[in-house]
C-alpha cells in the first residue's frame, strides 16, 4: 500500500516551517519506529555475526589470504554509499530509498548465504553493503521526520542500544548458528526479517514527496565514493599491502586525493550536490564532524584493541575476555539512555559532547597506566568509564548536524556525519595497529623451541610456564602504552571541538532554536 502523507510542514508566524511528526498517530509511529531499528539490528548485526564464523568459512573455501577482504568489503561499500543515500532520500522521499536498501541488502544475504567460492562470497558481501549503507542513513534521516528535535534525542539513544546490542550478541550468535546449521545460517536468517520489514514499511510509513525537482549528481557521487573507499582501503593497507607506506597503499592515497580534489570542484557547480558544500560553511557542523570522528576512533576504532589487551596482558581466555565488555557495553546502554532522557528535557547538548569526549580522554590516559598486574575488577572499572563517556555522546553529533542542516539537506547531512564516524574508526584502527605493531617489532621473548610470541594463541600463551607469560605479559603492556595515550589525544581533539560549540538549545516543537 502505497500511502501519501497528505500532510505538508505547517508554516508558523514568523515564516520558520513547524515540525508535523511524518506519521501522525504515535501508536503507529512507534510501530514504524519498531520496525526501523530491526532494520538496523539486521544490518549491524552482520558485520558482528560474521566475525566468529569466518574460520568456519575459510576451512570450507580455503584461500585464507582472502579472508580479511569478507569483513573489509562490507565496510569499505557500506562508508562508501552512505552520502548518495541520504541525498537520494532528500531528493526522492525516504520511503522508497529506505525499502530499496532493505531489499539489496536481503538479495545480498541471499546471494552470500548460495556463495561457491571465497570470490563469490567477497562480490556477494559487497551487494549486501550496498543496502547496509542505505539502511543505517535512511533510518537516522526517518528519525527526523518521525519526531521533533527533543522527542528525537530519547529515541535516538534507543537505536545507540540497538548498535551496542548487535556488537554484543553478535559473535555468539554468529558462532552458535555456524554450530547448529552451518555458516550459510547467519546469512539466511535474514531473509525472513528483510521481508518482514519490507511488508511493515510498505504499510506503515507513508510517502512524503519533497518539493525539489530531483536531480542526481552522478559525478559527485562517484568522486566522493572514490575518495572515502580510499580512506577506508587505505586504512587497511598495512595488511593488505604490507604496509601503510608501500607504493600501493601510496597510489591509494593519491588516488583519494585526486577524488577528493574532483568532488569539491563538481559540488561547487552543481544544483542538487550529493553533498552540499555550504554545510560546511555552518562552524557548528564542523565542530560536530570532528566529534563524530574521535567518536569513532574511540567508539568503534578501540574496541578490538581493548579486547587484544585484556587477552595478552592478564591471561584471560577470549571467552572470559569477552565477558568483560559486558562493563563496556552496560556503560554504553547507561549513558545512552541517561543522556537521551536529559536532552529530551532540557535540549541542550553541548554538555553531553564536552563530558563524553572528557571522559573518553580520561578512560583512554588510565589504560595506558595499566600493566600486567593490575587487578581485572579495575579493569572492568575503566572500561565502565569508557562505555559512559561513549554512550552519553554517541548520538549528539546526529541530532547537532540535523538541527544545524536545512530541513531539505537533512538527509546528507546525515549521511556525512555517518560517514565520518565510520571513517573515524577506520583511520584509527590503522593507527593503533602502527603502533603497536612498530612496538612489538622490536621486541624480543625467549621461548622454548624459538617460538614468535607474537604468533602464540591466547589457549598457547595460557600454557606457557609463568615466567614466560609474565614476559610477554609485559612486552604487550608496553607496547599498549603509546597506543592508549594516542587514543587519548585523539580524543583531545574531539573534546577541544565540544568546548567550542555554541550551546544551542533545541526547539520544540514549531519553534526555533534558542542560543
Amino acid at each position: 500500500m502505497d500511502v501519501k502523507s497528505p500532510q505538508k510542514p505547517a508554516v508558523d508566524v514568523a515564516g520558520a516551517e513547524s515540525f508535523v511528526p511524518l506519521v501522525p498517530d504515535p501508536r503507529l509511529r512507534l510501530l514504524a519506529f519498531l520496525l526501523l531499528l530491526t532494520a538496523m539490528f539486521m544490518a549491524t548485526l552482520d558485520n558482528q555475526i560474521v566475525s566468529t564464523a569466518l574460520p568456519t568459512i575459510v576451512g570450507e573455501f580455503g584461500e585464507l589470504e582472502r579472508f580479511a577482504w569478507v569483513g573489509s568489503a562490507y565496510l569499505l561499500t557500506t562508508s562508501a554509499v552512505m552520502p548518495l543515500y541520504g541525498k537520494l532520500g532528500d531528493l526522492f522521499g525516504r520511503k522508497y530509498v529506505i525499502m530499496a536498501a532493505v531489499a539489496i541488502f536481503t538479495l545480498g544475504s541471499l546471494v552470500c548465504g548460495m556463495a561457491i567460492s571465497m570470490d563469490t562470497l567477497i562480490a556477494a558481501r559487497v551487494l549486501q553493503a550496498l543496502g547496509g549503507g542505505g539502511i543505517m542513513v535512511s533510518i537516522f534521516s526517518i528519525n527526523a521526520d518521525l519526531f521533533e528535535a527533543r522527542e528525537r534525542a530519547r529515541y535516538q539513544s534507543y537505536a545507540s542500544l540497538v548498535l551496542m546490542a548487535s556488537g554484543a550478541v553478535g559473535p555468539v550468535l554468529g558462532g552458535t548458528l555456524s554450530d547448529l546449521f552451518g555458516w550459510r545460517s547467519i546469512f539466511l536468517v535474514n531473509l525472513p526479517i528483510g521481508i518482514l520489514v519490507l511488508c511493515g514499511l510498505a504499510f506503515l510509513l507513508p510517502y512524503r514527496k519533497p518539493h525539489r525537482r530531483p536531480k542526481i549528481d552522478y559525478a559527485g557521487a562517484l568522486l566522493l565514493a572514490g575518495a572515502v573507499a580510499s580512506v577506508v582501503l587505505w586504512a587497511d593497507s598495512a595488511q593488505i599491502f604490507g604496509s601503510l607506506v608501500a607504493p600501493q597503499s601510496l597510489a591509494v592515497v593519491g588516488f583519494g586525493l585526486a577524488c577528493a580534489l574532483g568532488w569539491v570542484f563538481v559540488e561547487r557547480r552543481v544544483d542538487e550536490p550529493v553533498v552540499p558544500l555550504s554545510l560546511f560553511a555552518n562552524p557548528t557542523v564542523n565542530l560536530l564532524l570532528v566529534i563524530s570522528l574521535v567518536s569513532g576512533a574511540i567508539g568503534i576504532g578501540s574496541v578490538n584493541y581493548v579486547a587484544l589487551f585484556l587477552q595478552t596482558t592478564t591471561g584471560l581466555s577470549p571467552t572470559v575476555a569477552g565477558l568483560f565488555f559486558i562493563a563496556l557495553t552496560g556503560g554504553i546502554a547507561t549513558g545512552s539512555l541517561a543522556a537521551g532522557r536529559v536532552i529530551s528535557r532540557t535540549g541542550l547538548y553541548k554538555p553531553f559532547a564536552v563530558a563524553s569526549t572528557a571522559t573518553g580522554v580520561v578512560s583512554m590516559a588510565i589504560f595506558s597506566q595499566l600493566h600486567a598486574g593490575t587487578p581485572l575488577f579495575f579493569i572492568a572499572a575503566v572500561m565502565l568509564l569508557q562505555g559512559i563517556g561513549v554512550g552519553i555522546g554517541q548520538q549528539v553529533p546526529v541530532i547537532g548536524v540535523q538541527n544545524a542542516a536545512a530541513r531539505g539537506d537533512v538527509g546528507a547531512a546525515t549521511g556525512t556525519v555517518t560517514l565520518t564516524r565510520m571513517s573515524g574508526a577506520a583511520i584509527a584502527i590503522s593507527i593503533y595497529g602502527a603502533i603497536i605493531g612498530s612496538r612489538l617489532a622490536g621486541a624480543a621473548v625467549e621461548l622454548p623451541g624459538g617460538v614468535d610470541f607474537r604468533e602464540l594463541t591466547p589457549r598457547v600463551m595460557a600454557s606457557l610456564p609463568e615466567a614466560s607469560r609474565a614476559a610477554i605479559a609485559e612486552v604487550y603492556a608496553d607496547a599498549f602504552f603509546p597506543l592508549f595515550l594516542t587514543a587519548s589525544g585523539i580524543v583531545g581533539l574531539g573534546l577541544v571541538a565540544a568546548l567550542l560549540l555554541k550551546n544551542v538549545r533545541l526547539p520544540v516543537a514549531g519553534k526555533a532554536a534558542r542560543h
